[in-house]
């Protein structure tokens, strides 16, 4: 029996890496629905090894270098 898998939701600030507590930006969906979290560090160190095995990957990494909007021409 199969299931439509549903949508992952934006990681957010309670998203915690699975091996250092570290604001999380990648998650990684095994078979079975199991979920790790991981810090950018983290994910990279474990990035060859967990795309062999993961259904999805959820990676936010490009909100690290994204800078927010310049609102000083308000003042």
């Amino acid at each position: 029996m199969t299931g439509a898998m549903a949508p992952t939701k934006p990681l957010n600030s309670n998203d915690l890496c699975d091996r250092c507590g570290a604001p999380a930006y990648v998650r990684v969906v095994l078979p079975g629905s199991a979920e790790l979290l991981f810090c950018a560090h983290h994910n990279r160190q474990h990035a060859p090894a967990l795309a062999k095995v993961a259904v999805e990957i959820h990676d936010e990494t490009a909100r690290l270098t994204t800078k927010p909007s310049d609102d000083s021409s308000d003042r």
